[in-house]
């Protein structure tokens, strides 16, 4: 039996603890956040039959097999580096490219300890990885992989999503980087219903860091978020009304293109659902995950590049993340 700590009980944080609740082989949840009314709210809530403590710090580290950070973006490297040296493998729910790359720069320093930093275990990246990875099995060779995403999970999730139009995107084209304005290249992209046609732009993603070194000789990863005209005219100002407390119900497609003997293929898969809630969830299997020591490797990386996906999409599924392939073309 095992405990894991959750850091930042918001949306997505909140969620990974009631996926982690259930989860056999955890017996104890140390929680954190820095708001204490809603770290109360959050574990009362949680009551099980696991015991929960609100007390999650790297301090503590020694006790907690997995530390789950889900707090706000910005410093999830300088808490990854603590957690790793109290003794626990890390899994961030950041997408924000720089905390993405601090966090791949661990790999040294975890494969030393013998431990494991999960990057962008959330929607998109995260779910977007896993479905990548499970597509591929379809091809000889992935050529191109173009992942694109729809709507928010909470409030830091919206704010983060405001700051991404407006930032560069980071894309892989034939063996470099290439960074572009965000808000440019639109491009309609077709969701599982009911998210359907969505316009979706360049932004400063973080999908293609992680999805490049899981796909040996890739020649394109490119990455898109849907946006409407109001996001894009008002991305350069602050926000200018707080975030929902929970976005509604978001999408997650990816496009695989490749050869498969002689021909040249495509494959799109998608998900719906609530984006904090999916994100909760990949972040909680990816924890049990390392409980259970069935990653491919210690070090620092993607979703896709440490664990087999067809695992991870199973135990998504019985925890009501479905995924779909896309067939056809859309009518009406």
């Amino acid at each position: 039996m095992s405990t894991i700590s959750v850091i930042g009980v918001g949306a997505v944080g909140a969620r990974a603890a009631r996926q982690l609740v259930n989860t056999d082989g955890v017996s104890r949840l140390l929680l954190g956040d820095s708001d204490g009314d809603r770290l109360d709210v959050v574990a009362t809530a949680l009551e099980h039959d696991i015991t929960i403590d609100r007390g999650a710090n790297p301090e503590r580290g020694t006790e907690a097999g997995v530390a789950v950070l889900a707090h706000a973006t910005g410093d999830h490297a300088a808490q990854a580096t603590a957690w790793l040296q109290a003794g626990a493998d890390v899994v961030s729910v950041s997408d924000d490219v720089d905390d993405v790359k601090a966090l791949l720069n661990l790999d040294p320093l975890a494969r030393e300890l013998g431990r494991t930093v999960v990057c962008g275990a959330g929607f998109s990246p995260g779910l977007s990885c896993l479905l990548a990875a499970h597509g591929a099995d379809e091809f000889d060779q992935v050529l191109e992989v173009h992942v694109a995403k729809a709507a928010t999970g909470g409030p830091a999730c919206a704010r983060q999503h405001h700051k991404a139009l407006s930032g560069q995107s980071v894309d892989w084209r034939d063996g470099g980087w290439v960074e572009r304005a965000g808000g440019s290249g639109r491009e309609l992209c077709w969701f599982p219903s009911p998210i359907d046609g969505r316009d979706c732009y360049r932004a400063s993603l973080a999908d293609a860091l992680l999805l490049v070194p899981a796909f040996p000789g890739v020649e394109r990863v490119t990455a898109r978020m849907a946006a409407t005209r109001r996001d894009r005219f008002t991305m350069h100002l602050p926000m200018m009304r707080p975030p929902h407390a929970e976005g509604g119900p978001g999408g997650v497609r990816v496009e695989l293109r490749g050869t498969r003997g002689t021909s040249r293929e495509n494959r799109v898969y998608g998900c719906m659902d609530r984006p904090s809630l999916a994100a909760g969830a990949v972040a909680a299997v990816c924890a049990a995950a390392l409980l259970e020591g069935t990653q491919r490797r210690t070090g620092a990386g993607g979703v896709a590049e440490l664990f087999a996906p067809l695992p991870l999409l199973n135990s998504l599924a019985s925890r009501g993340v479905r995924v779909a392939t896309f067939e056809g073309m859309p009518t009406g």
